[in-house]
């Protein structure tokens, strides 16, 4: 049975995270990003000096055209326990909240119609550099399943995902 809420009840958008300036950070770039790719597939290691923060298991949605249209969404998967990484600041953050919401289903439902959707309408600013409204976002009314079931459907997507993932590793090693 699922109960629709605001996106905000379930899940913290763009979460608080500290790093001081100067850090050496692993940075994740919005050219980093393989169109409806779950994994980050490649990271740098540089200076933070601003920039959007985030930690595993958090969902990284672009927030700019065309980058939101062409499916840029990926769940951070290159960080250490407690470490905190950093990346550009036309991403908005997504992170499950602890007894609500499972981060696979979160990075799921983000990039389902149910949000990308309302926020490339949302969309504002001079042609070419249309930006998604983070509060539309935030106040999106969405279903959310029990915990068990979005472990469920995450669990079936996330196997399918890691499928694609193993098809495409050996088909680049055949190509190599």
């Amino acid at each position: 049975m699922s109960i629709s809420a605001y996106l905000f009840k379930y899940i913290d958008i763009n979460p608080k995270e500290l790093l001081a300036k100067g850090a050496l950070a692993k940075k994740i770039s919005m050219d980093k990003l393989q169109p409806f790719c779950r994994d980050v597939p490649e990271y740098e290691i540089a200076k933070f000096s601003g920039g959007t923060r985030f930690r595993n298991g958090d969902t990284i949605m672009a927030r700019i055209t065309p980058c939101l249209e062409n499916g840029k969404t990926a769940m951070v998967n290159i960080l250490e326990p407690g470490e905190v990484g950093f990346g550009s600041t036309e991403f908005i953050v997504f992170r499950a909240k602890e007894g609500y919401t499972d981060p696979n289903f979160v990075y799921y439902l983000v990039k389902s119609s149910f949000v990308r959707d309302p926020a490339i309408k949302s969309m504002v600013g001079s042609s070419g550099r249309q930006r998604v409204q983070t509060d539309v976002v935030q106040n999106l009314i969405v279903p959310f399943p029990s915990l068990l079931e979005q472990r469920k459907i995450a669990s079936i997507l996330k196997s399918l995902d890691d499928k694609i993932a193993l098809n495409t590793a050996i088909n680049d090693n055949l190509a190599a």
